[in-house]
Parts: C-alpha cells; sequence; structure tokens
C-alpha cells in the first residue's frame, strides 16, 4: 500500500524524490512498482516522456510487461506498441479529457546501454532489478529526468554489500529523498506456504540469505560449501544403470578450453529432472609437462565421444575457444548424426546461482570416479581481494576449470523455467 500511495497528495511522502524496493525474492515488489509507477505517471502528466528500464529489453517484456498489460487494460487504459522503436503509448480519459504518455522500454545490460538514453526528456524513470544494471547507465537515466515533478523508481533483490546501488543510493536515500521499502517473501499475500517453502529449498548459503532473507551480504569462502553434500555423489552400480537406459536420456558434453591451462570436457546425461556427470577428461599440461594443439585436443574429444554408446546432442563449448571451434566444425564431429556446437552461457554469477540451486535441491549428481571434477568443485572459492578492490565478486581463477565446464551447461541448456521448478 505504500508502494502504490507513497506519491499521492494526502502521503508524508509525497514531495520525495523516488522509491527504492528491495529485498528477497517474490515479495510482490515488481508487481506493486510498476503497476504504481504507470497509475503516477498518467495521473500526474500529459503528454510526457518516460523510460522503463530492465536489464534487457527482452527480460523487461517477459518479467514486467507480460502481466502489466492486461492489468492496465483491465482498468481502462489503452495500450499501443511498436516494437520497432520499443515504445509503449498509454491513453486514458480523465474526467472530459484524455491523457496519453509515451513509455520507452530500455535495457540496462552493460556500459554501452548508456548511450541508448542519452538525449531524451524524461518525467520518469523505472528500473527493474536495477542491481544488474551497470551504474553508467543508472546515473545516465536518471540524469534525463529534468521534467519538473519528475521522480525515480527502483526495485532489486540484494547482492554484494560493495555494490554501488546499495553503497550510493539505498544507503544515501535519506540524502537523495528517497523512500526506502524492505520486502520479505512474507509480505506477498498472494504466495501460498508450500510455495514459499519451495523457494526457501532452492537456495543455500550466500544466495539464501540475499533471495530468501533479503539481505546485502558478501559471497565468501566456497562458493558450493552449503549446497554440497555426498548425497550428490553416486557409484558404479548406479553408473551401471545409467548406461543401460541410455534411450532415455539426453547426452551432451561441456568443456572448458586451456592451452596452458587444463583442458577439460565433462560427459553429462540429463534425464529430463536430474543431471548426471559420468566421465571427464582432464588434461593439465603443466602437470604432464606437455602441451598438446587444437588437433591433439579434438582427436582426444572425438575419442571421448566415443566412450559411450549414445552419441550427444551437443558440446557445449568455452566462449573463448574461438580455434578449438574452428578445429571441431573442420571435423565435423559426424559418426550417427550432427552434433550441434554451442557457445557457453558465461554469465559467472547467474550461471553460479544456478548451478547452486540445482545442488542446493539434488538435481546433480556426480560419479564418484571424477577425480578433478569434485576436488574442484568442492575448492571452488570466492576471491575475497577482488571484491575489496573492485566491489565486484568472481571466483578465485585457481582450479575452476571443471567447475566452469559445469556451470556452462547448465547456464546454456537447462531452460531458467526448469531450475525454478526443480
Amino acid at each position: 500500500m505504500q508502494i502504490l500511495t507513497w506519491w499521492c497528495e494526502d502521503s508524508p511522502y509525497h514531495d520525495y524524490n523516488g522509491i527504492i524496493a528491495d529485498g528477497s525474492i517474490r515479495a510482490g515488489k515488481t508487481v506493486a512498482m510498476a503497476v504504481s509507477f504507470v497509475i503516477w505517471a498518467m495521473d500526474t502528466y500529459d503528454g510526457q516522456n518516460f523510460a522503463m528500464c530492465g536489464k534487457t529489453v527482452g527480460s523487461f517484456r517477459r518479467n514486467v510487461w507480460k502481466w502489466l498489460k492486461p492489468v492496465l487494460l483491465v482498468r481502462g487504459y489503452q495500450v499501443e506498441e511498436s516494437r520497432t522503436e520499443n515504445l509503449i503509448v498509454l491513453a486514458r480519459k480523465q474526467g472530459n479529457t484524455m491523457k496519453l504518455n509515451y513509455f520507452y522500454v530500455f535495457g540496462g545490460r552493460d556500459e554501452s546501454s548508456q548511450d541508448l538514453i542519452q538525449g531524451i526528456t524524461l518525467a520518469g524513470l523505472f528500473c527493474d532489478e536495477v542491481a544488474l544494471m551497470p551504474e553508467s547507465f543508472v546515473n545516465q537515466a536518471s540524469g534525463r529526468c529534468s521534467v519538473p515533478g519528475a521522480k525515480l523508481w527502483f526495485n532489486c533483490n540484494p547482492d554484494s554489500p560493495m555494490h554501488w546501488f546499495l553503497l550510493r543510493w539505498i544507503e544515501k536515500c535519506d540524502e537523495k529523498r528517497l523512500l526506502h521499502i524492505h520486502f520479505l517473501m512474507n509480505d506477498n499475500p498472494s504466495l501460498s506456504d508450500e510455495v514459499r517453502e519451495r523457494y526457501r529449498t532452492m537456495y543455500s548459503g550466500v544466495f539464501y540469505r540475499r533471495f530468501i532473507l533479503g539481505e546485502w551480504v558478501m559471497a565468501q569462502g566456497a562458493i558450493y560449501r552449503d549446497a554440497w553434500s555426498d548425497e550428490l555423489l553416486f557409484g558404479d552400480d548406479q553408473l551401471e544403470y545409467l548406461l543401460k537406459n541410455l534411450h532415455i536420456m539426453k547426452r551432451s558434453i561441456t568443456i572448458d578450453y586451456g592451452t596452458v591451462n587444463p583442458m577439460v570436457y565433462l560427459d553429462v546425461l540429463d534425464d529430463g529432472t536430474d543431471l548426471w556427470f559420468i566421465r571427464e577428461y582432464y588434461w593439465d599440461s603443466r602437470a604432464e609437462e606437455k602441451e598438446k594443439d587444437n588437433s591433439q585436443y579434438a582427436d582426444d574429444l572425438l575419442e571421448f565421444v566415443r566412450g559411450v554408446e549414445l552419441w550427444p546432442t551437443n558440446v557445449v563449448i568455452d566462449p573463448s575457444a574461438a580455434s578449438f571451434k574452428i578445429e571441431l566444425r573442420n571435423r565435423g564431429l559426424r559418426a550417427k548424426e550432427t552434433v550441434e556446437t554451442i557457445n557457453a552461457d558465461n554469465d559467472v554469477i547467474e550461471g553460479i546461482r544456478k548451478v547452486n540451486t540445482l545442488l542446493t535441491r539434488r538435481r546433480i549428481h556426480f560419479y564418484c570416479g571424477l577425480v578433478h571434477t569434485l576436488k574442484e568443485m568442492q575448492s571452488y572459492c570466492w576471491d575475497d581481494k577482488a571484491l575489496q578492490q573492485s566491489g565486484k565478486e568472481k571466483p578465485i581463477k585457481v582450479a575452476d576449470h571443471a567447475p566452469d565446464a559445469v556451470r556452462y551447461y547448465v547456464s546454456t541448456v537447462i531452460r531458467p523455467r526448469r531450475i525454478a521448478n526443480v
């Protein structure tokens, strides 16, 4: 109710410059913020420009506009869209007059995104998941709000305690005259106790504290420490069962490319519910005191692929491995059928979160004979020094090769809906 009414004339916050809503996932922040933003804009202005932003235009349309549009239609708004211009024109009769305003959709994906919003004059700004956007984009967008009475609307889930949005916006909300409302999952009346419990069991460690408890906490120590368990391991009997039931599996090879660093191939079976990592190839040229070229690695890969009767449907490859991908294309990787070569999604933090979710829900399993993979998955650590120096979270780039290969597969092949519903 505060979000829906804070800007109204009888609210003690009506003259504030904006609002920030942060906290746990599935707490209802986005729904309330987006609806209130449009109602405020249409009630206050006529013929003005507004910006509605997501990490990408596609994510905004999927996460916000998909459900916001029918809400507005039910409330009597006229909606006209131009996808080529990323423009939404809203009109509504108010008394004897028809008010009309222009809502431009922007994506704040990277530093170059600020160029897209430069030059426009805005009466209001709404940023969904603002913590996923670069500071330069948010500064540029907020700087465009020069119409008298313009207001800023931000919502997000927590991130690192060194994150720029926490340090320069939330902690300075009084100075900037911004209303700050912190949400928890229990604040969403539409969620049943069963659904809340399902979300609570999806995360562990730092991700649990951020997404469920709504805390801005530091990622430190072993990355998968709280999600790891001996229950994730399986032995020869289960491996034999999997290999006898390949007809119900999909098989993939996921690769972390290395020349001086180790080259890793992981063999993964997917039964539609769980992932089973059954074999590994691990060549460390330093330890072996022998380097291999792309041709030799391709030979090894073909031999590795032939180690299981089911031919893989795809090979997921480290996006930096351009020369190796050329070698594989030249080889064709043909046997019974063509193998699709896929560039891996390399969003590190989001990928780690997805792997953590599947580990926590016991949907990823590792054969007990994967010596290098098991060692690296349990020793994979956050880089505390990098966080202190740059404010950015990232893993230590030591013994991260098998974890990278696992992350590539999960991020690239497993759909977000499946991860959310495990």
